[in-house]
């Protein structure tokens, strides 16, 4: 795997807090990012321009039409056709000197602890529980840094996990199996910038990551589109988590 390009990436080595060293550890990083709909095709984008030496997307579903006014990497001529080959496709045009790996499959808690073992940071850009919480619970088991954003309607959420579950909460600290909402952006709508706006803060963070700059773990942060704000929440560890708990020492 090459390292930075001295082009390519030079406002990144110019920054005091990345550097030839930070770009070197971004280079030789490899980045999972599970779902590539709308916050996936923004994330990824991202993390793909700035140089991530690997990248894994990971999606099973076709384009369809409706995916068009805010999954940005599709197209009309794209329409049923798989979304983790399209996208990939896209990326290896934007910047041919990085590795960039499809997986069109619907992946099984065995093959998927086996992708998120595989990477330096996981990226869950999924629109439901049942796989967030199969990625919370591989990243748990892997003690690997999971960025995990959602958006729908107005609103977008972003939060960073690990990989210190021993100290730290997860994803099921947030939410568990009886909070789950049966909304999605197909009966309640999505505003098309939401899930970019939260993609590209996913690619921020994982970046700091991968860098090896703080980032604000355990941390909700919530936009409101509507109204330009942004909040944050403590997420508190869970004793009785079904993940992270069984991980105290």
């Amino acid at each position: 795997m090459s390292g930075p390009n001295v082009h390519r990436d030079a406002r990144h080595m110019a920054l005091a807090q990345v550097g030839a060293q930070g770009q070197e550890r971004i280079a030789a990083a490899s980045a999972l990012v599970v779902g590539v709909g709308g916050l996936g095709c923004a994330a990824a984008t991202y993390l793909a321009s700035a140089g991530v030496g690997e990248l894994s997307l990971v999606d099973f579903d076709t384009v369809d039409a409706t995916n068009l006014g805010r999954q940005v990497l599709f197209g009309p001529d794209d329409i049923g056709e798989a979304k983790a080959a399209v996208a990939a496709d896209r990326l290896a045009q934007q910047n041919p000197g990085i590795r960039i790996r499809a997986v069109t499959d619907r992946l099984d808690d065995s093959a998927l602890s086996e992708a998120v073992a595989k990477a330096d940071v996981v990226l869950d850009c999924t629109d439901n529980f049942a796989t967030r919480f199969q990625v919370s619970d591989a990243c748990v088991e892997a003690a690997r840094c999971l960025v995990s954003g959602s958006a729908i309607r107005l609103e977008g959420q972003l939060a960073i996990f690990g990989p210190d579950y021993e100290v730290s909460p997860c994803y099921r600290c947030l939410y568990t199996e009886a909070d789950e909402s049966l909304l999605d952006c197909a009966g309640n709508g999505v505003f098309a910038p939401v899930p970019g706006v939260i993609g590209t803060m996913m690619a921020v963070e994982a970046l700091k990551v991968l860098a090896g700059l703080d980032s604000p773990r355990g941390t909700l942060r919530l936009y409101e589109a509507d109204s330009g704000d942004f909040h944050s929440v403590r997420i508190p560890k869970r004793p009785d988590c079904q993940a992270c708990g069984q991980k105290r020492s």
